[in-house]
């Protein structure tokens, strides 16, 4: 699995190489030199340069005071204060009138966005400040603006468009730092690509940014190596490799690089049936902590002792390990798609806002023909035309006013009016779509089916106010388990269900049983009444109850009043006699082709 495009390195190091040229009188133009050469060899110096540029600060011009506060942006940067770096750098990106420095805060203000996870914002940045790459003409920050936007559009998994922004600067003789970047950004996208990559490629990525003294990009240039000799077969020269250089690697003191090496030296290391060293990188690569949440790094380190766990007959220990490398890919891939499809919004945005400037091409066309007749046209023609005006402006605000009443009695009809999810009809009408869809694309479907338990003694003991508000509690941490393509809905009373849709039988029960503990922590005491909260859940698949949405409805209904029985609280999955048979004598043995399904993500 390529974990080139979910990598934090490029893209947090990127922000660091985004400052304001110099410009102004001779001692300002002189402190912008400075600070601009050690912003990043030498921060602590760099924050003294900083207190004394923005000692001027009250005697400057304005746009001076926007490149202040360009490089102030900067230093929040470096002391993670990210929210304060956004907001200057707004303020610059508005604000300024040199368009070099409007564009490397866009730039810079792109980077911050996506290292925030907020990657829509940074993208829809980014498609406005490309076209302004025509106007700069200093070299420096026309570099700088092209990698920002080639690791960003790396970083969401469009290796194309990021390769290429990267082989514009390397077109453009880039300095030496730039020459690193991009010289990592191009290999980093034919990895992604899975094109054929030449090892001289890789070690003049590594050899520039060896030259440049720049430790962390060498180290990530040193992965694209060891995953080339891996794929072909050099696992002993990979590992190698990565063994030799983990010290260097290690001295950064940077997370998600570390994690890299260790995962991987980990992953190779057990196929090479080096067990003992292959535990000892896994779990230091977990010891990263909270640094490398959601990373493929995480993923593969809990993979790798699930699967020692697994060979050692350490049943325990294989399943809670299996646990956590559960948590860690779903972490991961909810990355992915979280960054897919911020690409994808940003793209039908840019789409739609074509389509509105043709348009308005168009008007405006028939606007200045309309001008000319008017202007040949006697004083009656123009009382006409602004009548005309008039009557539009009424339909239109009419047409606004229909549509908001149209949407409003739309929304009451299919929402549940206490709970705000989908009510029973509703409900019916879009899972039978999903599941319809589903069927066509040969995707599996699963229905989860709950009910509170003890309903009728919490509106008898506390009255129907407090059990209004325990619906609304449970509805609102059941979205929390929904996805934008799975259908939550109130079936009626205190009965809830969820449609999964492309969800198998396991990972449903596993929603549920999350679902379930959740259900159980609601604090009940701002009602003045402390009391529990439970529920019993029936779930089912399309595998084993086919497409049917009453079949569904039934079979997980039947599992539900089977949790009833057996004591409220808690979860039961409808299987078939086989599959029963089977996830007996299997219950702890993650299924061969689901693994790679998820390697393969």
């Amino acid at each position: 699995m390529s974990s080139s495009k979910h990598r934090y390195g490029l893209l947090a190091l990127v922000a660091l190489f985004l400052a304001a040229p110099a410009y102004a009188g001779a001692s300002f133009d002189a402190l912008f030199e400075k600070a601009d050469a050690i912003r990043t060899s030498q921060p602590q110096a760099f924050f003294q340069v900083l207190k004394e540029l923005q000692a001027l600060e009250a005697t400057s011009s304005p746009e001076d005071r926007m490149k202040i506060r360009l490089m102030r942006a900067h230093g929040y940067l470096l002391e993670g204060k990210s929210d304060s770096a956004i907001r200057d750098l707004e303020e610059v990106r508005s604000g300024a009138k040199d368009v070099t420095i409007r564009y490397r805060a866009a730039a810079m203000l792109a980077n911050t966005y996506a290292g925030n996870r907020k990657f829509e914002q940074g993208l829809s940045i980014l498609n406005e400040m490309l076209p302004m790459v025509r106007e700069v003409k200093d070299r420096a920050a026309r570099h700088h603006g092209l990698l920002a936007a080639g690791i960003l559009y790396n970083r969401v998994g469009e290796f194309k468009l990021g390769g290429e922004y990267a082989s514009q600067v390397i077109a453009d003789a880039p300095s030496g730092r730039n020459r690193c970047i991009a010289g990592n950004l191009i290999v980093e996208s034919r990895q992604g690509l899975n094109e054929n990559l030449l090892e001289e490629q890789i070690l003049k990525a590594v050899e520039d940014c060896e030259r440049e003294a720049e430790p962390l990009l060498a180290g990530f240039s040193r992965t694209f190596l060891a995953r080339k000799w891996h794929a072909e077969g050099k696992t002993a020269s990979a590992i190698a490799l990565l063994e030799k250089h983990l010290p260097d690697v290690k001295r950064t003191v940077y997370p998600s690089l570390i994690a890299e090496y260790l995962s991987m030296l980990a992953e190779y290391r057990l196929e090479m049936s080096d067990i003992q060293a292959a535990e000892k990188h896994a779990r230091a690569a977990v010891a990263q902590g909270s640094t490398i949440a959601g990373s493929l790094p995480l993923v593969v380190a809990h993979r790798v002792l699930y699967e020692i766990a697994n060979l050692q007959g350490d049943t325990a220990a294989a399943l809670e390990q299996y646990k956590k490398y559960a948590e860690a890919d779903k972490a991961y891939l909810n990355e992915v798609k979280t960054r897919e499809l911020a690409y994808q919004l940003v793209r039908q945005q840019i789409v739609q806002k074509n389509q509105q400037i043709n348009l308005l091409d168009q008007q405006n066309q028939v606007l200045q023909l309309q001008r000319k007749v008017d202007q040949q046209a006697a004083q009656n023609n123009r009382l006409i035309v602004m009548l005309l005006i008039v009557l539009v402006a009424s339909i239109g605000y009419w047409a606004f006013k229909i549509k908001r009443v149209q949407l409003s009695l739309k929304k009451m009809a299919e929402t549940d009016a206490l709970t705000g999810i989908c009510n029973r009809h509703h409900f019916t009408i879009r899972a039978e779509r999903a599941l319809a869809e589903c069927a066509r694309n040969g995707e599996q479907a699963a229905l989860i089916m709950y009910d509170l338990d003890h309903f009728k003694n919490i509106n008898d003991r506390f009255g129907h106010g407090t059990g209004d508000w325990a619906l609304k509690e449970v509805a609102e941490a059941s979205k929390g388990f929904c996805r934008r393509i799975d259908v939550l809905g109130r079936l009626g009373g205190e009965e809830f269900a969820i449609l999964m849709y492309g969800c198998d039988l396991r990972a449903a029960a596993r929603v549920a049983e999350d679902c379930r503990v959740r259900l159980a922590q609601i604090d009940t005491r701002e009602t003045g009444h402390v009391f529990a909260i439970t529920g019993s859940f029936g779930v089912t698949s399309s595998v084993q109850s086919g497409y049917s949405l009453a079949r569904l409805l039934s079979h997980a209904d039947r599992q539900l009043y089977r949790a009833k029985h057996l004591g409220r609280n808690r979860v039961c999955v409808y299987e078939n006699e086989s599959e029963a048979v089977r996830a007996a004598s299997n219950v702890l043995e993650l299924p061969q082709r689901e693994r790679s399904e998820h390697l393969g993500a």
